[in-house]
């Protein structure tokens, strides 16, 4: 296992974690660098729980999820103790069917939620939980062919929700998404009730190659389940339709920052990866093979100009290849903050200058949309050959995304 850290490289140069920022976001107030006092409005208190809401997906088709519960026998885990092994939590979701009956999943389950806005020093009964777009069980709508399947790998000292905006636009539109808890470096809570928060020490601190490592595994229990076998521990029922339903000749990945740094490791070692997206990985440790399948950056922070890493990683890119940036963005900007935060600073008083150091400047509906269009694009023309121009060039109906040659 590699030790090596890359909180600091990889959450801002602030120093400061933004997922502790994001927990102390959702629980009405704003976390500073320890020594620095916090605003007056992130004091105040609110009247009950704030209640934030997600953006409704464009796709055709209703969305389903369900959770797994992953134990890889292959790699002990020493933070559990001897005889443990790595274990997992999962999230799968999927163009869905008969809805009705079946329970909107929350953005987070309630004990990882709890964790996250505990960590920030915030009360965890701060906030209630988003619903999301995905229903908890239901039946998979199945075609006359195997549905794409795409993976998603969070930043460090993050969640696998932290973009279902992505997530589940992607599902209803026909994708099955399967996201992944990186255990140890990741708030989540296993179907026993255990809740695991990220580790600080950094003897135990994971890089983009554990987190790939874990997404190896989670390829494998993906076969298992297009084979007809339940991958889950627990062997919990799994939702009607899903196995069978896949088709494993067109699996792609998205990461967000370490994640987006895992995507791209993952691609040179695994060809079961045909195509890949990374939202502002910082490409550390640096990747000097060459990949020769379709891979897309969608950069902020980590940019080519600026990190020799990013742009060492561009010049072994043999394929298919695209690099698109935001006017405004910054490292958070592609993921569910944009979302969330702007609900949370009007309940809180926050003023534009300080909404803007969590968000930057990139509006919080335009960045939705982005969102929601480019990385479909991407993996419509790359996995499902459907030609569109959103990825051909600039385009006046996003006149804030530039394309860098």
């Amino acid at each position: 296992m590699t030790t090596t850290p890359f909180t600091d490289r990889i959450t801002g140069r602030t120093g400061f974690s933004r997922r502790r920022m994001l927990g102390a976001a959702l629980a009405a107030g704003v976390a500073v660098p320890l020594g620095v006092a916090r605003p007056a409005w992130a004091a105040a208190t609110a009247p009950g729980p704030a209640q934030l809401t997600l953006p409704v997906p464009t796709g055709p088709y209703p969305v389903g999820t369900a959770a797994l519960h992953l134990v890889d026998v292959s790699r002990p885990d020493p933070v559990a103790g001897p005889g443990q092994h790595r274990e997992l939590m999962a999230g799968v979701w999927y163009p869905a069917r008969d809805t009705g009956r079946y329970p909107q999943a929350p953005w987070m389950p309630a004990g990882a939620l709890q964790a996250l806005l505990t960590s920030a020093g915030f009360k965890a009964d701060a906030m209630v939980a988003p619903l999301t777009a995905g229903h908890e069980g239901a039946p998979v709508r199945r075609t006359g062919r195997g549905l794409p399947v795409v993976v998603y790998s969070h930043g460090a000292h993050s969640h696998r929700a932290d973009h279902t905006v992505m997530v589940q636009e992607l599902a209803s539109h026909g994708y099955v998404v399967v996201t992944v808890d990186h255990t140890h470096d990741a708030f989540s809570e296993f179907p026993d009730n255990r809740v695991v928060v990220p580790l600080r020490d950094p003897k135990y601190a994971l890089g983009p190659a554990d987190f790939a490592a874990d997404i190896r595994f989670v390829l494998d229990c993906i076969e298992d389940l297009d084979a007809g076998r339940n991958p889950d521990a627990a062997q919990r029922p799994l939702p009607d339709g899903l196995c069978g339903a896949l088709d494993l000749h067109r699996i792609g990945m998205f990461g967000w920052s370490k994640g987006g740094t895992a995507t791209a490791r993952l691609m040179v070692e695994d060809r079961r990866v045909r195509a890949g997206l990374s939202l502002d990985g910082p490409m550390l440790p640096a990747i000097t093979a060459d990949l020769d399948r379709p891979f897309m950056m969608m950069t902020a922070q980590f940019t080519r100009a600026g990190e020799p890493a990013v742009a060492e990683f561009w010049s072994h890119l043999r394929g298919w290849r695209l690099n698109v940036q935001a006017d405004g963005a910054i490292h958070s900007s592609y993921g569910d903050n944009q979302v969330l935060i702007p609900q949370l600073a009007k309940a809180v008083g926050m003023s534009d200058e300080e909404l803007r150091g969590w968000i930057g400047t990139l509006d919080p509906a335009r960045a939705v949309r982005i969102q929601q269009a480019y990385p479909l694009a991407f993996f419509d023309r790359h996995l499902q050959h459907r030609r569109g121009q959103l990825l051909d060039g600039p385009s006046p109906a996003f006149p804030e995304v530039k394309f860098l040659p």
